[in-house]
């Protein structure tokens, strides 16, 4: 057997020994997410003006991604929110991002889903600058997640798409089951949110969560 072998066969191991003696695996960093939107280059002509290109404000933790000075409004039948951020690059269809409680005060009833799966996802409206418009399937409540290289999925012992159980620290700690994993050599570690779950758990960012154990019972499922 090959040296390299060796170590993953070890590696495994140690993944059995601790999930059967209940141990914790791993820490990995918190994001919270608060009510975003990320835009198609032609939502975004049509709120901001035609040729209108996004302007960063900061970078976000995922290479690549940015917060934008750009804000929009938007409303649903019972209330609005204004200064909701704009997230860049644009992307191929619109997604907007609320926690549960942002959906009660707009009157939607929005699915939790993963990140792109917005078939039956609620319609919204959003006014920016230049213009208007009502984007159908676009609002979802962002499933939590934890992003990762494949490295570090080697090294957590998961795979893209499994679902596993998260331990947030503190007095009010809980364990987030069903949390998806995501994996892509772009991505930075990182476990992802909303402001919900975050204020349940009294999680704050770049708290250090605990990735306990698979959810076996879940299996694993496709993630784009």
């Amino acid at each position: 057997m090959e040296s390299g072998d060796k170590l993953i066969v070890s590696y495994i191991v140690q993944q059995l020994k601790d999930y059967i003696d209940g141990k914790e695996e791993a820490c990995i960093p918190a994001g919270i997410s608060s009510r975003h939107i990320h835009l198609c280059k032609n939502d975004l002509h049509v709120l901001f003006g035609t040729g209108y290109e996004l302007q960063m404000l900061k970078p976000l933790s995922q290479p690549g991604q940015f917060a934008a000075k750009e804000t929009v409004c938007i409303a649903g039948p019972k209330g609005s929110f204004e200064k909701v951020r704009v997230l860049g690059p644009v992307r191929s269809k619109s997604q907007v991002e609320i926690s549960q409680t942002d959906g009660f005060s707009l009157g939607i009833s929005a699915p939790v889903r993963e990140s792109g799966n917005l078939e039956g996802a609620a319609d919204i409206c959003v006014a920016g600058p230049k213009g208007s418009l009502v984007i159908k399937e676009s609002v979802i409540i962002a499933k939590r997640h934890i992003h990762m290289t494949p490295e570090d999925a080697l090294r957590f012992g998961v795979e893209n798409g499994q679902l596993v159980t998260v331990r947030t620290p503190g007095e009010k700690g809980l364990d987030l089951r069903g949390t998806v994993v995501r994996v892509h050599p772009a991505y930075s570690l990182e476990f992802h949110a909303d402001t919900d779950e975050g204020n349940a758990a009294g999680l704050k960012q770049q708290d250090q969560v605990r990735l306990l154990r698979a959810d076996f019972s879940e299996g694993v499922r496709s993630v784009e």
